[in-house]
């Protein structure tokens, strides 16, 4: 994996407008998404998740703005960089998505460079339309295609996501297929526009445990066919487990812990990442109650003093209520916002269920 980014977010802020009330959805995100590496991005409903990646192709709801930061997406592509937005660092040339103002600006990203494989398929597809035709509006638009070529290529496509029959299939509409097939006509669409990035919003969410194993399966052969970074936004921590090499996970608007999978797993530091694996059902004692998050997430309509998960965290110390914890370093890959990891803070035992991980992965943690 290239160790250099091909997103980076920095102090990302986003606001929507309710009622005359301003939601505070995300909260100065930091986050590098390396070159074609497959990172999950996961935690409770309402997080941040989706806000954070419709920020990457302009998608965000016609309330919300970006009111601090910059996403800064490295391309080598001239008509991306003759663009205003278009500058140059250490990591090399790049466009800041956060200053993107115009559709026109867009059509060069969406699709072409950064696309999005929807959660629900059967609300994505449109009825009306046989799949063959679907295909190929995304192959007139990227790639101008027409005629025998655009027929042919829609067929490659339906080959390279394993669909079986596929004349057949390009003659069928939606309702026709199963779910695990509609998932992968939408999963062709978006590499029909012969993305750098790939993001996943629950890829997986409505499909049996078998044709779920089938996509993400599929899903990492095209990325190692086509050099794709994969960004997988999900609940389901056995998803990340099988697919993911780093995970972020987010509460309440921002990253609160970033490692690899490994390291998120066997070696957790953040208190909510701990309540979150706490959460798996095979960690529980047999016979005993299975273990759940106490409290709700804070408001973000209002302004948040400290950590944010603090009233929810039995661990918290006083000054969890007073002051946001800085990141701290586990190892050169693994990072958290807790002060349970500055030198000052008073040992504590982690919940039984971390230390049942800890031994499972070998991990020596003191």
């Amino acid at each position: 994996m290239d160790q250099h980014p091909i997103l980076s977010v920095s102090n990302l802020h986003v606001r929507f407008n309710l009622r005359g009330r301003s939601l505070h959805a995300l909260r100065g995100v930091q986050l590098d998404v390396m070159h074609g590496e497959s990172l999950a991005i996961v935690g409770e409903s309402g997080c941040g998740k989706s806000v954070l990646n419709k920020n990457f192709i302009g998608l965000l709801d016609p309330n919300g703005r970006i009111t601090d930061g910059s996403i800064k997406y490295y391309t080598a592509d001239k008509a991306l960089l003759s663009l205003p937005a278009a500058g140059k660092d250490e990591h090399g040339d790049y466009v800041d998505l956060a200053k993107f103002t115009k559709n026109s600006e867009w059509l060069r990203i969406r699709g072409k460079e950064i696309c999005m494989i929807p959660q629900d398929p059967m609300t994505s597809l449109n009825p009306l339309k046989r799949i063959g035709a679907q295909i190929g509006e995304a192959l007139k638009l990227h790639q101008g295609l027409k005629g025998q070529a655009l027929h042919d290529e829609v067929i490659r496509l339906l080959g390279d996501v394993r669909i079986d029959n596929p004349e057949k299939r390009f003659r069928q509409y939606p309702h026709e297929l199963s779910g695990g097939m509609r998932q992968r006509i939408v999963i062709a669409i978006a590499m029909a526009c012969r993305p750098k990035v790939l993001i996943c919003d629950e890829p997986t969410t409505a499909l049996d445990v078998t044709i779920q194993a089938q996509v993400l399966n599929l899903l990492h052969e095209l990325k190692e066919k086509y050099g794709l970074t994969i960004i997988f936004i999900t609940h389901d921590l056995g998803v990340v487990a099988n697919i993911a090499e780093r995970v972020a996970v987010m509460y309440a608007g921002d990253i609160i812990e970033l490692g690899l999978v490994r390291e998120i797993f066997f070696d957790p530091r953040h208190p909510y990442t701990w309540a979150l694996l706490s959460s798996l059902p095979q960690l529980s004692e047999r016979g005993s109650e299975l273990f759940a998050i106490k409290g709700t997430p804070p408001n973000l309509f209002k302004e948040i003093s400290g950590d944010a998960f603090a009233t929810r965290n039995p661990l918290a110390l006083n000054i969890d209520h007073q002051e946001q914890p800085p990141y701290f370093e586990a190892s050169p890959t693994h990072r958290a916002r807790t002060w349970l990891m500055d030198k000052r803070a008073p040992r504590v035992t982690p919940p039984r269920a971390i230390r049942k991980l800890r031994e499972l992965g070998g991990v020596d943690h003191e």
